[in-house]
């Protein structure tokens, strides 16, 4: 425990409490911790900060279910355009999909969590898990694990590929390509669902963080068969079991970018997609209409959580932000965690976007603690500057 990790970086007048927050953080971690946190208000970027290695500052990380906030925002602008209906059900865009007693299931339900399809009875090899294609096919064979519509589980490995197909059904296109054309090169994100060569140098490894004696008891404690749920939802019944610490060890996730888990990206990254999503960035008009943000931030899967076995909340694609995690932010806050700790969302009504990553993979995986803290400081800066 020793520190002098040195804080960089700029905040806007008005944000200094959030230095002050992260600066905090930095001080409390061991001397290897390695984050960056950004935040934009109404489309101007207000925190800019980073504690690490040399080069932390432009470093890009594994954001794993993050990605997930990049794959449906690409949704929710096919569906502000019309190519995609909500209340259609999947056979209609992706026929095969019935197959298991699977067609009466609407899209709505899909980007919902409720379809029942959290993985297959098999399981998927690593290189099927960096495809969504064939996670697809696979999937549309399966038999639901509950009757489609009627529960919600989070669908962690493969609510990608599912919406992903749906997608390449309507447009003839993947979302990892419609993101890269209609959201990543026309706002200059540094957030990629397929790591270009050109930004491969500054991509940083996952830093695995041995749990405390605190968190081996509860993860000892945790009813977790081979043949559970959970199981089978993170891929860990698989003849090549899933490691969530070492993903992105595979060149073929960090080269297709699966639309589940395989995003890479920064804090500016994160934080810059969701300001985009809500309001103008540096002249550019917004990606969605208001109404769109409110339809996919609208609370549509809440309570018991048949995969992780506990509370949960999801709108459209995405996490109910203020719902499971952060309950100061305001009504219709949507965004993404990720595994190692990654935290991104969109407040619409405070006009906040956040982002923040690191490149530590802790225990529980998920949202790392500190966020909350970070979050508040920040969303109480934002509505002071309001």
């Amino acid at each position: 425990m020793t520190q002098n990790i040195a804080v960089h970086g700029t905040v806007a007048e008005g944000f200094e409490a959030v230095r002050e927050e992260f600066a905090a953080l930095v001080a409390a971690e061991r001397d290897d911790y390695e984050g960056q946190l950004c935040a934009y208000v109404r489309g101007r970027r207000v925190v800019d900060l980073w504690a690490g290695e040399d080069g932390a500052g432009d470093a890009l990380y594994g954001v794993f279910s993050a990605t997930k906030g990049a794959a449906h925002l690409v949704a929710a602008l096919l569906v502000q355009d019309g190519t995609l209906e909500l209340h259609r059900k999947v056979t209609y865009y992706w026929p095969e999909f019935g197959a298991e007693g699977k067609g009466e299931l609407t899209l709505r339900d899909l980007l919902a969590h409720r379809a029942g399809l959290v993985g297959t009875d098999a399981g998927f090899t690593r290189a099927e898990l960096a495809d969504d294609r064939v996670i697809a096919e696979h999937l549309a064979d399966q038999r639901p694990f509950w009757r489609p519509g009627a529960a919600f589980g989070y669908h962690a490995l493969v609510i990608g590929a599912l919406t992903g197909e749906v997608v390449r059904r309507a447009t003839g296109r993947t979302i990892q390509d419609l993101y890269e054309d209609r959201v990543r090169a026309p706002y200059g994100l540094d957030f990629h669902l397929g790591l270009p060569a050109c930004a491969a140098p500054r991509f940083r490894s996952v830093q695995p963080l041995d749990p405390t004696p605190e968190q081996r008891a509860l993860i000892a404690a945790r009813p977790t068969g081979p043949h559970t749920l959970e199981a089978i939802a993170f891929n860990r019944h698989a003849a090549e079991a899933t490691d969530m610490e070492r993903l992105y060890e595979d060149p073929r996730i960090r080269a297709k970018g699966p639309a589940s888990v395989g995003g890479i990206a920064s804090a500016r990254g994160l934080a810059r997609m969701y300001a985009a999503m809500i309001g103008e960035v540096d002249g550019k008009a917004p990606l969605l209409k208001p109404d769109t943000v409110a339809e996919f931030g609208r609370v549509h899967s809440v309570g018991y959580d048949l995969v992780t076995r506990d509370h949960r909340a999801f709108a459209l694609g995405f996490q109910a932000t203020a719902d499971l995690w952060h309950p100061f932010l305001g009504a219709g806050s949507l965004g993404h965690s990720g595994a190692n700790g990654t935290q991104a969302f969109a407040d619409p009504r405070a006009g906040l976007a956040y982002g923040y990553t690191r490149r530590r993979f802790g225990h529980p995986a998920g949202a790392a603690p500190e966020n909350d803290a970070l979050a508040r400081a920040v969303h109480r800066a934002a509505l002071g500057a309001g």
